[in-house]
Parts: C-alpha cells; structure tokens; sequence
C-alpha cells in the first residue's frame, strides 16, 4: 500500500505539479518572473536546496563538541600557574581521588566531574588516586 502510493506521487501527481512551474527556457527569462511565479518555484528550491545539503553534508568538517580549547576555565585563573601540594603523610584516608580535568567543584578533590566533561568531549581524563599502604 505505501509503495503503490508513492509510485502514483512518483508517476502521475509529480509530473503534473511539475508542468505548473514556470521554468524559463534561458538563464535570463528568471529576470522576467514575476512574484506569483517566483512564490510557486519556492517549494521545490528548498527541496533541491534540501537535497543538496544532505548530499555534500557528510563531506563538511564536523564540529568540535568542546567550544573552548582550555583546560582549566575557572580555577585560581589569577595564579600564572596552579600547584597543589599535599603531603603524603597527611593523607587521613587510604585513598584519595584528586582532579585531573580540572572541572570539579571541590577542586583539587575529584568529584567525579571527568564524567560528563568526558561525554561531552570524547576524551579519557580521570582523577590522580593516591593509595595509602597500610603497615
């Protein structure tokens, strides 16, 4: 049934809508269209247009789904670098997670923020973990 009415679209109706246009027979005989003319070649304009873009869209540059290229957008930006040193021996847990996408709220403690910077970006960034051995 859907293909049966496709065909007829295809065959009967399409020519028919076709023969109402008012092509011109040269490139200068569109000067001499007029707006009740130009309103009726409107629709299959954007349909070609339309197919074009679809055509030629695999081919464009994709987009980058990061909008900006740095790394660290908002943390102590009035340092001219960041560091943050703990010592190892004040570590009171076994384990410490700490931030490497530089996108957690508690920074320099990871906060598991990698994730969505993660799915956004396409990258692979994870926390630093440091172990604690216990004696």
């Amino acid at each position: 049934m859907f293909l049966e009415t496709i065909s007829k679209i295809i065959k009967t109706q399409l020519p028919a809508y076709l023969k109402k246009f008012p092509l011109p027979e040269t490139i200068g005989g569109f000067a001499r269209l007029t707006v009740l003319d130009w309103l009726r070649l409107l629709p299959l304009l954007g349909i070609l247009a339309l197919l074009g873009y679809l055509t030629i869209r695999p081919f464009l540059p994709k987009k980058k789904k990061q909008k900006d290229s740095l790394i660290n957008l908002k943390i102590q930006k009035e340092n001219p670098k960041v560091v943050n040193e703990i010592d190892i021996e004040d570590l009171k847990s076994t384990n410490v997670c700490y931030c490497r996408c530089w996108r957690s709220k508690t920074f320099p403690v990871c906060d598991k923020s990698h994730i969505k910077h993660n799915e956004l970006t396409g990258d692979n960034v994870g926390p630093l973990i440091l172990k604690k051995k216990i004696l």
